[in-house]
């Protein structure tokens, strides 16, 4: 008969090779993170695109007045909202993975209990980078009225 005390099993090692699926609570806090670091990201772009519009001058026959220049922060913000969500430009994963070590849960996305994930360190593929037309694509057809 052996032994169970014959070949210790590391606790650590086991706990590397199987992630353990997170719980509801820790899948909760994951997703106001996530959406925090968003929101954080979405308001550093709102003010990149405020100073960037500042002294865009439009010509005075096109010019909407001060109404314009009162609504050219909300149109800043919802590019900026729009921006982040679609994968922003990198601030809210670094922003996500330390919030995440300050709560003490791995930057490893967590496995929910009915499915598991594979581990992948690299932002999604969506970012405002990608998006952006490239030198040679061909341009966006415009709908034909009729």
């Amino acid at each position: 008969m052996t032994s169970l005390l014959a070949n210790p099993v590391d606790a650590m090692s086991l706990s590397a090779q199987a992630p353990l699926p997170a719980s509801a609570a820790e899948l909760a806090k994951r997703g106001q993170i996530h959406a925090t670091a968003q929101k954080f990201e979405a308001s550093f772009i709102t003010t990149v695109f405020q100073t960037m519009f500042q002294d865009v001058n439009t010509d005075s026959a096109f010019s909407g007045g001060q109404g314009e220049d009162m609504w050219k922060g909300f149109l800043a913000e919802e590019m900026a909202k729009s921006v982040a969500k679609r994968g922003g430009i990198g601030i809210s994963h670094a922003v996500e993975r330390e919030m995440l070590k300050m709560q003490g849960l791995s930057d490893a996305p967590a496995t929910p209990p009915s499915t598991s994930a594979a581990s992948t360190d690299s932002p999604p593929a969506n970012t405002f980078a990608a998006s952006l037309p490239r030198a040679g694509d061909a341009p966006a057809k415009k709908p034909v009225l009729q």
